[in-house]
């Protein structure tokens, strides 16, 4: 592939109070329990920043992980269209047995990590953290950057990461790492100037560019999303094939070419990213299965979109927030029309973020009560973690692995904070 030398006009910022204000708004109709931003406007930059951990996965394996620098010559950017390629970065996670003596995966690179700390964690995601409390560039993960995918059990099934609106790749990490501990190959999509903030390896950044049309913007983000989503596949392609698709030349971790099954491809995402989840399963055929996990199927006038009008032919499966939430007309047409196998469950005790990295790392930033049940509401974050796990790979290992341990049957004792509706 062509170098794609990297654009001169990446650093881009928001639009002040209105493009905060607007995004509030898109996030709310999405589900998100977006909290005041005002609150975050103190600082904390005198006291020691908390250095975080993730929880450690549960399979069988260790997780490597590498990133990729893609760029898609065939079409221009289309939320700045002069530039003349659409870029993106995304991250592979993966089975190992050789981490040791590997230098970790950051959770953020650095002025990605900045970006959050000023700007997302409570312009977007409303998590009221005072600037400078929390090191994200520090948070420890469980991914050994670079190390050899693990040999044996023959071609692994590749599953794709679709962040929420307002929500970078990584903060689905926790819930990636374990999918990629129990053998799956994880791809983590970035999609640039409509996720927060995306860091290039020549250290630009693109930054989120909202519209002042919260309907036509969402509509505009899932088309992108769908396109996005099929080129990394095809990327994914390459990588199999032994090609290196990297724009920048970076060296694939060994053993990951010849290793993707790219027959059995799963993809589910949180929030905008379920959605996303299920219009770019409509799209293309070969995502076999997928789930949304507490994203809306509805249009900003509660008319269901055109993905849940008629369904899929494909398992779905859709995971939601206790109480009162938004994804219901969406979430009822889809059902009633779906010809394919699909369940609906409701974590009880939980929040919009509570399938996110944010029931994990809160707890660990020592915040007020009602700030933190806001966020991730009243279960308790290991429960509601594993709770995740289980449901998310037992789908997975079903359809795309042939194996069933009958969790998707009905209510487990095992797991009786996870409820199924209807």
């Amino acid at each position: 592939m062509t170098k794609t030398q990297p654009s001169g006009n990446r650093v881009r910022r928001g639009r002040g109070l209105r493009a905060a204000a607007l995004c509030t708004a898109l996030l709310a109709n999405l589900a998100i329990a977006a909290l005041p931003a005002q609150a975050a406007t103190s600082s904390a930059s005198a006291a020691q920043q908390t250095r975080m951990r993730l929880p450690l996965p549960t399979g069988r394996f260790q997780v490597g992980e590498t990133t990729l620098h893609l760029a898609d010559t065939s079409r221009r950017d289309p939320w700045h269209t002069g530039e003349p390629d659409r870029e993106l970065m995304v991250s592979v996670y993966y089975p190992t047995t050789h981490a040791t003596g590997r230098p970790a995966a950051p959770y953020m690179l650095p002025k990605a990590a900045a970006h959050f700390d000023s700007v997302t964690a409570n312009n977007y995601l409303g998590m009221q953290v005072p600037t400078g409390r929390a090191d994200w560039a520090a948070t420890v993960t469980h991914a050994a950057q670079g190390a050899p995918v693990a040999r044996g059990d023959g071609k692994r099934p590749v599953l794709l990461y679709s962040p929420g609106l307002g929500e970078p790749r990584t903060w689905g990490t926790t819930l990636v790492t374990d999918l990629a501990s129990r053998g799956y190959v994880v791809v983590t999509i970035d999609n640039t100037y409509e996720s927060p903030e995306v860091e290039f390896p020549d250290g630009s950044l693109a930054t989120l560019d909202l519209s002042d049309d919260a309907d036509a913007f969402i509509k505009k983000a899932l088309t992108v999303r769908d396109a996005d989503t099929g080129f990394v596949l095809d990327r994914m392609g390459l990588v199999n094939a032994g090609r290196n698709p990297d724009v920048d030349g970076k060296p694939l971790p060994r053993g990951l070419a010849g290793t993707l099954d790219l027959s059995r491809v799963g993809m589910f995402g949180h929030s905008l990213g379920g959605t996303a989840a299920a219009t770019a399963m409509d799209r293309d055929p070969r995502i076999r299965a997928g789930i949304d996990l507490d994203g809306n199927l509805a249009n900003f006038d509660g008319t269901p979109m055109p993905v849940a009008e008629h369904g899929l032919d494909r398992p779905f499966l859709l995971m939601g927030k206790d109480g009162d939430t938004d994804t219901g007309p969406g979430w009822d047409a889809f059902r009633a029309h779906t010809p394919g196998w699909t369940r609906q469950l409701k974590l009880l005790g939980s929040e919009h973020a509570s399938f996110t990295d944010a029931e994990a790392l809160v707890p660990q930033l020592h915040l007020r009560r009602a700030v933190r049940e806001k966020d991730i509401g009243t279960i308790d974050p290991a429960i509601a973690v594993r709770t995740d796990e289980a449901y998310v790979s037992a789908f997975f290992d079903h359809w795309l692995r042939g194996t069933d341990g009958h969790l998707l049957d009905g209510p487990s004792p095992r797991y009786p904070d996870m409820k199924f509706v209807g």
